[in-house]
């Protein structure tokens, strides 16, 4: 199935339902949640996922486990996606909370043909047993650390936010202590108890995480500079030690220099 909407076919009496959907460039679906478990992948461009306890941000050939019932906003960022749709009861080992995995060759060959089935594909034959074993690749997929906390008070989220929106290597506690009405220490203080993490920590992983996006347009230098760092290498340096990968793997240059290419690959 594809470009169909969901609730046109949730009542079809199948655990996994695929839908492929292209999205227009910065296409935003607002606040939802579905009854099913959701399996998001971006088969092009970049995904960035909220919900009211953080912020996932999904790069190409990524994607993002969401819980049932959980209510999400989703940034499609030149995005065509292959979703599985999955009732809860078959997927009991499913995360509590947004996770953001790998999608190694089989499982992206897997989905790509998952997309092409009926809603109310045949259970014995093929089909079936390609729905089956989806969900056992998926259940193999190990978490990877994109994301970060959101404070669960309004006034320290808005702040976090308002800084992925628009990261500032010049924003420092005191400023944000500031903004909250808090003494620097209380803030600091406040802050780790919420996400577990030092403001400025937070603030270095938000930086890197708004890297991703950038990286489909801009070189490694261009994102290095406008981020703040002082040199693509400590860029890199940083980078690297987040993720796991240089940001080189996230540039249009390592994607094959054809932002459509994979698009149409895909289809």
């Amino acid at each position: 199935m594809k470009n169909v909407s969901l609730d046109a076919v949730d009542h079809v009496d199948r655990a996994v339902l695929p839908i492929g959907t292209d999205y227009p460039p910065g296409h935003v679906l607002d606040w939802h949640e579905h009854r099913r478990a959701q399996f998001l992948y971006g088969a092009t461009g970049v995904m960035v996922v909220d919900t009211a306890e953080g912020t996932w941000t999904v790069p190409p050939e990524r994607a993002v486990l969401i819980p049932a019932a959980t209510r999400h906003r989703v940034r499609m960022l030149g995005v065509s996606t292959r979703s599985l749709y999955i009732e809860p009861d078959a997927v009991p080992w499913w995360p509590a909370t947004c996770t953001v995995v790998d999608v190694p060759a089989l499982l992206r060959e897997l989905l790509l043909s998952a997309v092409e089935f009926e809603a109310d594909y045949g259970l014995s034959g093929r089909e079936g047993c390609i729905a089956t074993l989806l969900l056992h690749e998926i259940a193999a997929r190990t978490p990877l650390p994109f994301h970060v906390a959101i404070p669960a008070s309004a006034d320290l989220a808005a702040l976090c936010r308002g800084y992925l929106a628009a990261p500032d290597v010049g924003v420092g506690n005191a400023e944000w202590a500031g903004r909250a009405a808090m003494s620097e220490r209380a803030f600091t203080r406040r802050f780790r108890a919420e996400t577990g993490e030092s403001p400025a920590v937070w603030r270095g992983r938000a930086r890197l995480l708004a890297a991703v996006p950038l990286l489909r347009t801009g070189s490694v230098s261009e994102v290095a500079g406008r981020l703040g760092y002082a040199s693509p290498a400590a860029f890199t340096a940083a980078f690297t030690r987040a993720f796991g990968l240089p940001p080189s793997r996230f540039t249009v240059a390592h994607q094959g220099g054809d932002p459509g290419r994979t698009r149409r690959a895909a289809l």
